[in-house]
């Protein structure tokens, strides 16, 4: 289990557009942490938010959020942020309670690690699956999970049962979903179509003079 870290936070007037937008025009990220049968709205400094994902753990980081002014934590992890579509800066962003011993359910990113010999040979990479739900504990859930593909020739595949899994990690998905694949190049298609149909061709040829050679001894 990684050590907490600290995630000092405001609380601020009730959720609203224009609140939302001043908010943002004075820098900071408008937000809200969901408790046990209540919501609290919050305000958060983006270099402090920034700060506390940039642990080993990431966005999956658990918590301790402190109201500004206040000794009490509160055990959270981060449920949802929104984006900006360009900029990519946070626009808003959800914290959840957590009870640090309960499994919680969460989505967590597929990386792919080495290089298949497939795209060498000059196939296509084609990334299916860029996320895998799983459940564990707030402390134990990783930033991301990664499946090998150094060995992946062209036409195979990578599923969720090859992703590696830590201990202590549910994967919720199929085991059998595709998470990529190497796709072989347009001219490799093309060549082995050719050769099925040759082969084919090549195959029928005995019969067709074996029946005129019969053709023949019957005249």
């Amino acid at each position: 289990m990684q050590d907490r870290i600290q995630l000092v936070v405001n609380e601020r007037e009730a959720d609203g557009t224009r609140v939302a937008r001043r908010l943002r025009r004075e820098g900071l990220i408008p937000g809200v942490i969901y408790g046990v049968g209540h919501v609290t709205s919050i305000s958060i400094d983006p270099h402090v938010l920034r700060a506390a994902m940039s642990g080993e753990q990431g966005t999956h980081a658990v918590f301790d959020v402190v109201f500004e002014g206040k000794k009490r934590a509160h055990h959270a992890v981060i449920q949802d942020m929104q984006l900006d579509a360009v900029r990519q800066t946070v626009q808003h962003v959800d914290l959840r309670e957590v009870r640090l011993n309960d499994p919680i359910e969460t989505s967590v990113a597929v990386q792919l690690e080495g290089t298949a010999p497939g795209v060498k040979a000059g196939g296509v990479l084609d990334i299916v699956t860029r996320e895998v739900r799983v459940k564990g504990l707030p402390g134990d859930i990783p930033e991301h999970l990664t499946v090998v593909i150094g060995a992946l020739e062209l036409g195979d595949v990578a599923r969720i049962a090859d992703v590696a899994v830590p201990d202590g990690i549910t994967v919720l998905d199929d085991p059998e979903e595709v998470v990529c694949s190497i796709i072989p190049p347009r001219g490799a298609e093309v060549e082995e179509e050719a050769e099925a149909v040759e082969g084919e061709e090549g195959a029928a040829e005995p019969e067709l003079v074996g029946k005129k050679e019969a053709g023949e001894e019957e005249a």
